[in-house]
């Protein structure tokens, strides 16, 4: 079979969809090694993230093939790459990022569709109105085009009938799976090493992603007034309004001493960031999924975390769940772990049982399925 991919976000993006995009072709890779796999690109980029995945023998990642659609990579992208990769003799193509060339139909391939989340849809005050229509006329016309649709999480999959009128049968929920890095044993060495990087204390709360409102970090900012003076939070994460009002707001409360951000870190730092952490946060208002609760459960570190969206679909027993308004109760949570080790072991414990789950296997065999059934439904 060969299989073609919209492949922008796994060359531009270090985060998020770029993560997804290359967890999805690599695994792929691994497991289905007859298959052939090709990565359509606007541009070809140096992504030290892309190149283990470039490695695997069954990937290629393909850039225009034409002047024009080398001078208008934007229609390229939205038409060009259709006939493109049907010339290329793909039999299925899956826009990774939740978005379709607006030719698929009538391409000559089946095609597949991730919807991550719809909290442009949910929750628009966090995003431009312009924004907000783009992605509601892509997402929309992806979802009625492919031929199947992957949901990342069941709270996805209902957004996705209910925004978009999807039928429930059309839709698969795959979850994605977690990098093997979380969970495999770092040598003390490199323990030491990150110890020493970030000059990390003996009590820390480490929260990783976009520091954005949605994404709530000001929580746990807030919740520190009320822990012991020795506990620092580190959010890992780059500048952006929503950094600068916390860092207002910690120097306007005397918490500037303890509130760290850590910007552009390796990626192979971060199962050590969670690992030493004495809790971690992810207090987010609305996720699609929320893979850092997964990442800080497999490396050993219980999460505190809010309900209203996906975020117990993500991480089971193994956080501690809250409002994302309760500062009380996030210092509560947090105290409770750090003071109770038994308590720690065990929500660790059923957490990784229940996180297992989510494993790169499991993602790969679920997405070939929908790969066969999308086959089988072709028109």
């Amino acid at each position: 079979m060969i299989i073609g991919f919209d492949g922008k976000r796994a060359v531009q993006n270090n985060t998020g969809l770029g993560n997804y995009s290359r967890l999805v072709v690599d695994s792929l890779s691994r497991y289905y090694p007859a298959n052939s796999y090709r990565l359509y690109a606007p541009v070809r980029r140096a992504n030290p993230r892309l190149t283990p995945v470039l490695a695997n023998h069954n990937v290629e990642l393909l850039t225009p093939a034409t002047a024009f659609g080398r001078f208008a990579r934007h229609v390229w992208r939205s038409y060009g790459m259709t006939s493109q990769a049907r010339a290329d003799g793909c039999e299925i193509f899956h826009g990774l990022s939740g978005e379709l060339p607006f030719n698929i139909r009538s391409g000559g391939m089946a095609s597949v569709v991730t919807i991550h989340d719809l909290i442009f849809r949910r929750y628009p005050e966090y995003y431009k109105a312009i924004d907000c229509r783009i992605y509601d006329y892509k997402f929309r016309r992806a979802c009625a085009d492919a031929t199947r649709v992957i949901a990342i999480s069941e709270c996805t999959k209902r957004d996705i009938m209910e925004y978009y009128g999807t039928p429930a049968e059309k839709i698969d929920v795959i979850y994605q799976g977690c990098h093997e890095q979380f969970g495999a044993a770092i040598p003390p060495e490199k323990l030491k090493h990150v110890y020493r990087q970030y000059q990390l204390p003996e009590r820390y709360i480490v929260t990783v992603g976009t520091v954005e409102s949605r994404k709530n970090q000001l929580l746990a900012v807030k919740a520190l007034a009320l822990l012991p003076s020795d506990v620092v939070l580190y959010i890992v994460g780059g500048a952006t309004p929503y950094a600068d009002e916390i860092a207002r707001y910690a120097d306007a409360h005397g918490l500037s001493a303890r509130v760290r951000r850590l910007e552009g870190i390796p990626f192979d730092h971060l199962p050590a960031l969670y690992e030493m952490a004495a809790v971690s946060s992810y207090t987010s208002r609305f996720e699609g999924f929320g893979l850092p609760v997964i990442e800080s459960i497999n490396s050993g570190t219980p999460v505190i975390a809010c309900t209203g969206s996906v975020l117990e679909e993500a991480g089971g027993p193994g956080a501690v769940y809250i409002d994302p308004d309760d500062v009380d109760g996030f210092a509560e949570a947090a105290m409770n772990i750090m003071e109770n080790p038994s308590l720690r072991a065990e929500t660790v414990r059923l957490g990784q049982e229940y996180t297992a789950r989510f494993s790169h296997r499991a993602m790969a065999d679920s997405i070939m399925d929908t790969y066969r059934r999308a086959l089988d439904g072709q028109q």
